[in-house]
């Protein structure tokens, strides 16, 4: 799995991109998809190598963040569960269909631009917490969780701001309820993927692991309560150049 034929197969500088990514949103409580996939696109790796590579990495990291940080003390259960169980599901099926590449180029393209847009505003959160109706909790889990399992992005990055902006949760809750969000959606997302028997590239485990070691320097980024402000925008600008080549080449 660990074979060094198959580190050479991808660029030092991808890895470090990788790396990079992961430190970047690890530090803010997210697993990084978004940046993962902005990153292999810049690259030029094959969709049948992003998706299942962006979903694991996801888990991986989301796992340290829940180790580490153990946010699942201060998780709503009346808020998560409702979300994740239409989410889950809706990342599997979301996982077993085999798109063609310029959809799903064109699909990461518009996902990664509204991530960067997502970097650039900084919600405020709602003065109270206002629980929401049950349907429209499970509307926001279903739209974000097949769209997890289709394109590998687990969903965190458009949750969070929906989650204080709206008011759902608090602050700290709402690192909690992404936090599970993304892993759940991953490992279902990543199920569907492996059931439907599409291919698995060689060399992922590379990947993975430049992504476990950014998590480890992010996390301590984040226990220090490091500033972000700057790397968000340099984010931002990755993530917009990453969707133009993606939905450049898709047209």
């Amino acid at each position: 799995m660990f074979e060094a034929s198959l580190l050479f197969q991808y660029s030092p500088w991808l890895l470090f991109a990788i790396a990079l990514m992961a430190v970047l949103y690890s530090s803010v409580g997210h697993g990084g998809a978004s940046g993962y996939l902005a990153a292999m696109a810049l690259w030029g790796l094959a969709p049948h190598e992003m998706r299942p590579a962006a979903l694991l990495m996801n888990i991986v990291v989301t796992c340290w963040l829940l180790y580490r940080f153990k946010p699942y003390k201060l998780m709503p259960h009346s808020l998560f569960w409702p979300l994740v169980i239409v989410s889950t599901p809706a990342a599997f099926f979301g996982g077993l269909i085999k798109i063609d590449a310029s959809i799903y180029a064109i699909a990461v393209g518009v996902l990664l631009l509204l991530a960067a847009i997502r970097m650039l505003v900084n919600p405020s959160a709602a003065e109270k917490v206002v629980p929401p109706a049950r349907w429209l909790t499970v509307v926001v889990g279903g739209i974000l969780g097949f769209a997890s399992g289709i394109t590998g992005i687990g969903g965190g990055v458009f949750l969070s701001p929906i989650l204080l902006i709206f008011g759902w949760c608090s602050v700290r809750q709402s690192t909690a309820v992404a936090a599970g969000f993304i892993l759940l959606n991953s490992l279902g997302g990543l199920s569907g993927y492996w059931v439907s028997a599409q291919p698995w590239p060689d060399g992922t485990a590379w990947l993975v692991l430049a992504a476990f070691v950014g998590c480890l320097v992010g996390a301590e980024l984040a226990s220090h309560k490091a500033s972000s402000g700057t790397l968000k925008k340099l984010l931002a600008a990755v993530l917009f150049i990453a969707s133009a080549k993606m939905i450049y080449a898709a047209l």
